[in-house]
C-alpha cells in the first residue's frame, strides 16, 4: 500500500511550514488543508478531534494522527531515512536539536495567535505593545542562533553540514517569523550567509508561507 499524507496546515504557520521543508527534502507526495487559524478554525471539531491543543500542524499517515512539527518531523526522518535530516553522531544529533529547539519550544510559541489574543484580552495590549512583544522574543531566538553558528564550523555549507539538516529548517522557519513582525536580519551576519544557501533549495523555497499564500491565495 503506498503511503497517503494529509497536513492539516496554514501558509502562515511556521510549525506547518517545517513539516513542508522535512516532507519536501524528502520527496514525499502530500496533501494539505488548509486551516485559518487567524479566523480560529483551528478550534472546530475537525481539527479539536484529531488535535485537543488546537493547534497546527497536524500530520495523517496512513492511519496514524501525530502532532507538533519537531516531533512530526523525526516520524518522518524514522520512516523516511534518506536523505537523512539528522547527523549520525549523537554530539552532531544533539546539537542540530538543540540549535533547532531555539526557535520551535523557545521563541515561536511565545509568538503564536493564541499567545497574541491572551495578552490583548487580559492585559489590554495594542497591536504595537503585541508586534514589539513578538519582536523581543525572534530577536533573542536570532541572537542565540547566530552565536551557536559563529562558533562552528564555518566551512560546512548549511547549518552544521554540507546538506540541508533539522537545524536549517529551524532557521529558517524562524527567519520567516521574523518578517511577519517586521524584523530585519541584517545585523546576523552569518544567519545571513546561511539564509542565503537556503534560499537557493527548491525545497525551502517552494512550501515558504509567502509561496503557500501566492499558489492558494489564503
Amino acid at each position: 500500500m503506498s503511503d497517503s499524507i494529509n497536513l492539516h496546515g496554514f501558509w502562515r504557520s511556521l510549525g506547518t511550514y517545517r513539516v513542508r521543508i522535512a516532507l519536501a527534502l524528502k520527496g514525499l507526495n502530500y496533501s494539505e488543508n488548509s486551516v485559518n487559524v487567524l479566523k480560529g478554525e483551528q478550534f472546530q471539531d475537525a481539527i479539536s478531534r484529531l488535535n485537543p491543543q488546537c493547534a497546527l500542524p497536524v500530520m495523517i499517515h496512513n492511519d496514524s494522527t501525530f502532532t507538533q512539527s519537531l516531533a512530526i518531523i523525526e516520524y518522518i526522518e524514522e520512516c523516511f531515512p534518506t536523505p537523512p535530516l539528522l547527523p549520525a553522531n549523537a554530539f552532531e544529533k544533539a546539537l542540530v536539536r538543540s540549535f533547532a529547539l531555539i526557535t520551535v519550544a523557545d521563541a515561536h510559541p511565545l509568538t503564536v495567535p493564541r499567545v497574541r489574543k491572551q495578552l490583548a484580552h487580559q492585559f489590554n495590549a495594542s497591536n504595537d505593545d503585541i508586534e514589539q512583544w513578538a519582536r523581543h522574543w525572534s530577536r533573542l531566538a536570532l541572537e542565540a542562533m547566530e552565536t551557536r553558528l559563529s562558533e562552528n564550523d564555518k566551512s560546512k555549507i548549511f547549518c552544521f553540514s554540507n546538506e540541508p539538516s533539522i537545524a536549517d529548517i529551524g532557521l529558517a522557519s524562524q527567519v520567516a517569523g521574523a518578517r511577519f513582525f517586521n524584523l530585519p536580519i541584517d545585523s546576523y551576519p552569518t544567519i545571513c550567509e546561511k539564509m542565503n544557501r537556503i534560499n537557493q533549495c527548491d525545497e525551502f523555497v517552494a512550501t515558504a508561507p509567502e509561496a503557500i499564500k501566492a499558489r492558494t491565495g489564503h
